[in-house]
């Protein structure tokens, strides 16, 4: 009697040892660890790569045998070899319109050898959530520049109510698409850095730390004298040749009825350009701009009647 329960219990103990080791070894030699970033970028095909590392923590695993699988939207699929590394897989999926969202976890199938011979196993990874940004911008190519240049910012979901700032400074910004800003370096203190963002309707994006460096402009004619009507070319010249996209110079006056003029940008690969001013109502003052280290300086110009 006693002998009989002895051996019942002792095949009870080396069945659950035994299911026991079965529970352990499925899926504890396979780590799988997941290397898609949370936040991914969108982008115009909406075609998203999604990566893990399957890596084997036994040799009793079949290396032949590894099957990834990725389980995304409640789709089972299969994954392929990365270049990047022998225990790397991907999956390009491409996300449904209008979808900036995606939940997924990963399956590998396996075998794997023990003293019984060989077993199929499974390893499951966490569920998680794959968001796309819908609004960004990159880093600059350019973190520093002159009083005037004008700088290229390349993101994605920017709009033409987006004003980039430096600090609290707004900066002349120019929109050009979706994908692209472009600023012109505001006259202000130079010699330090600024923390510049993208400050719109849609909300504030942080586009890294920019440095203003100094330069001087010289204008001729030193001073102006013009009947109504009458134009005469004003020249304003800086150090160096401009950068891509040309160097804007501030210009103002305290007779701006007197005064006719366009826009005054330095071509990029010049360092020089030359303005026609026109005569407007008659008046006598100054026409003002900022060179940052020399400060404001102005041209006298006197309008007098025809």
């Amino acid at each position: 009697m006693h002998k009989t329960t002895f051996l019942h219990a002792s095949r009870i103990f080396l069945t659950t040892f035994a299911l026991i080791g079965l529970m352990l070894l499925t899926g504890c030699e396979m780590t799988i660890i997941d290397l898609t970033p949370d936040k991914m970028p969108q982008n115009p095909s909406q075609i998203y790569t999604l990566t893990a590392r399957f890596k084997p923590s036994s040799s009793a695993i079949s290396m032949p045998s590894i099957q990834p699988r990725i389980v995304i939207d409640g789709q089972s699929f299969m994954m392929a070899k990365s270049s990047v590394g022998e225990d790397v897989w991907e999956f390009d999926y491409q996300l449904p319109a209008g979808r900036l969202n995606a939940s997924y976890y990963y399956i590998c199938d396996y075998t794997a050898s023990n003293a019984s011979g060989k077993l199929q196993q499974q390893a499951f990874s966490e569920l998680k959530t794959l968001t796309i940004n819908n609004r960004y911008v990159r880093p600059l190519e350019v973190t520093r520049a002159p009083v005037g240049a004008r700088v290229n910012v390349l993101g994605y979901g920017l709009t033409p109510q987006d004003v980039v700032c430096f600090d609290n400074t707004a900066a002349r910004t120019v929109y050009e698409s979706p994908a692209s800003l472009s600023f012109f370096v505001p006259s202000i203190n130079s010699g330090k850095s600024y923390q510049l963002v993208v400050r719109g309707p849609s909300g504030e994006l942080g586009v890294g730390t920019f440095r203003v460096d100094s330069t001087s402009i010289q204008v001729s004619p030193s001073s102006l004298y013009l009947r109504q009507g009458e134009q005469q070319p004003l020249t304003f010249t800086i150090p160096l040749p401009a950068g891509p996209g040309g160097v804007l110079v501030e210009v103002t006056t305290d007779i701006p009825e007197s005064v006719i003029m366009p826009e005054v940008i330095v071509p990029a690969g010049s360092s020089s350009v030359s303005v026609s001013i026109q005569g407007g109502k008659p008046g006598q003052g100054s026409i003002y701009f900022k060179s940052n280290g020399a400060g404001e300086i102005s041209v006298p110009i006197t309008v007098a009647a025809k």
